[in-house]
């Protein structure tokens, strides 16, 4: 059976039909994303994961200090500030259990990419 060919009729069909009439976006430039900091490898899971809103753990805990040290750069008073450092305290020694347990920190992959990841999220 050849595949192309019945693909290329589905479409006729569809374009006969009117299914890409009233498509989201139509007549709007495409919106490409630039993965070039992502392995090649890679790239397919990175975008099922980022489109389906997925972080990973570490990433969620790195996002959680980023904010809670926002916080503390605006922060006038003294009991709010020591709540907040010990929040930071908290989050980092979570952080740095998770990366332990999963031995992340001594792969190659993850010393390789640790920056760009880093970057490309905060």
């Amino acid at each position: 059976m050849d595949f192309t060919r019945l693909v290329e009729e589905k479409i006729k069909k569809s374009i006969a039909d009117g299914d890409f009439e009233n498509l989201e976006g139509k007549g709007e430039p495409l919106k490409l994303e630039d993965l070039s900091h992502v392995p090649e490898e890679l790239r397919t899971s990175y975008k099922i994961l980022k489109n389906s809103g997925y972080l990973p753990e570490e990433m969620m805990l790195k996002k959680n200090i980023a904010e809670l040290e926002d916080l503390l750069a605006v922060c006038e008073g003294k009991e709010e500030k020591e709540h907040l450092e010990e929040k930071i305290s908290e989050k980092l020694l979570c952080f740095n259990l998770l990366m332990e347990k999963r031995k992340l920190s001594h792969s190659r992959a993850f010393k390789q990419y640790q920056s760009k990841i880093h970057n490309r999220l905060f």
